[in-house]
């Protein structure tokens, strides 16, 4: 049973904009559009938010006049910083569904994006992190911008990539997706193509009239076609060398699936190449950082799903994420980094040469023994 989006917006300050604020909706030439609409807060997504989401794009659907679907979000910062992870740690600690129920329709509605009859473009304009991740690798076409910023950065709050990441990263060789998923990386535009995580780059400031720009498409009939050809009119946004592919032999080296935690720790600290010197330093420094216990998760999560279809993918992020408050450090992760902000968080395991491989196991028992899965219909027949 969902939680109803007026319920848990009774959660948040009450000078919150209300949840018809927080997302618009425009029908344009045929094409729905959408706005994600909380630039003061990078455009992450709340609980009602992912319910409005979910609702228009079923209607959509269904109807016959409305050939494809963008999604964008409001200003120049950020298409969308991923979930309001705050509104996740008071759940927890109110002892209220919302923190639950929030990952359960979250990833209902990625799903339904990734399955969408219709074709959807995502313009990942600014931030595209977490959450929107989930929503922009479900688009057909991701158009990117020379401000795109682009991440999958969970394991620094103690969580793991989430949203389909095990699906999505599982598309990159192994190597290049544990570095992904592992360090958290940014990624400029040109490394995001390198990735092939989105499909094409455009100048920013051909989407500040994107209403017009739709408005004048002439319809061939091949929709999806119709909106690449109008988002590249203008030049592109440069073809410039994408900084990770001069240190890809040492990332194809160091990130092996044979390599534990551990053992990728000990390899990038032994890095003797001076091409690669400064690298492995910075990528050591910042997985020292991380939660040695969600870090080794992360591994076996992506290991996992390279052998899994999208719904299965759903359905094990969802357990992990549901280990991940009880005996994981997401909530200690947060506490360090966005409410105390001290950035001193007390993993529960110190060291990733002390991770139990019993323990990392049981991230993958099901949090559900005698109870259907909250995603057990994902992949059935007329489930979308």
């Amino acid at each position: 049973m969902r939680l109803n989006p007026n319920d848990a917006a009774q959660e948040r300050p009450a000078a919150a904009p209300s949840a018809d604020d927080e997302v618009r909706f425009d029908e344009i030439n045929g094409i729905g559009l959408i706005t994600l609409n909380r630039p003061r807060q990078l455009n992450a997504l709340s609980y009602p938010m992912i319910g409005l989401l979910d609702a228009q794009l079923a209607a959509w659907a269904a109807r016959d006049d409305i050939a494809a679907v963008v999604l964008r979000g409001a200003g120049p910062k950020a298409f969308c910083a991923g979930g309001d992870i705050r509104a996740l740690y008071d759940s927890f600690h109110a002892g209220t569904a919302l923190h639950r129920q929030f990952f359960v329709d979250e990833y209902q509605l990625d799903y339904r994006l990734h399955c969408y009859p219709k074709p959807v473009v995502a313009l990942m304009d600014g931030i595209v992190m977490g959450g929107g991740m989930g929503l922009a690798q479900a688009a057909h076409l991701r158009v990117l911008t020379e401000r795109s910023r682009v991440a999958m950065p969970e394991t620094g709050i103690g969580l793991v990539p989430d949203v389909g990441a095990s699906h999505f990263l599982s598309k990159l060789p192994l190597a290049l997706a544990l570095y992904v998923g592992l360090t958290g990386v940014t990624l400029g535009a040109a490394d995001t193509l390198l990735c092939k995580l989105a499909d094409i780059a455009v100048p920013a400031a051909s989407l500040e009239h994107f209403e017009q720009t739709l408005a004048a498409i002439n319809r061939t009939g091949d929709v999806l076609a119709d909106l690449r050809a109008a988002l590249q009119a203008t030049p592109d946004a440069g073809e410039q060398a994408a900084p990770l592919q001069s240190v890809l032999p040492a990332v194809l080296r160091h990130f092996r699936a044979d390599a534990s935690v551990a053992g990728l720790l000990d390899s990038l600290a032994a890095e003797s190449d001076p091409a690669y010197a400064d690298w492995a330093a910075r990528t050591l420094d910042i997985l020292r950082g991380r939660s040695p216990l969600m870090m080794a998760v992360t591994r076996e999560l992506l290991l996992r799903g390279r052998d899994l279809d999208l719904a299965d993918c759903f359905r094990m992020e969802l357990g992990v994420v549901s280990h991940a408050f009880s005996q994981g450090d997401f909530i200690e992760g947060v506490r360090a980094l966005i409410v105390d902000k001290d950035n001193a968080p007390r993993w529960r395991v110190k060291d990733a040469s002390e991770v139990s491989e019993a323990v990392v196991q049981s991230f993958f028992d099901s949090p559900w023994p005698r109870e259907p899965h909250p995603l057990a219909m994902l992949g059935r027949s007329g489930q979308a």
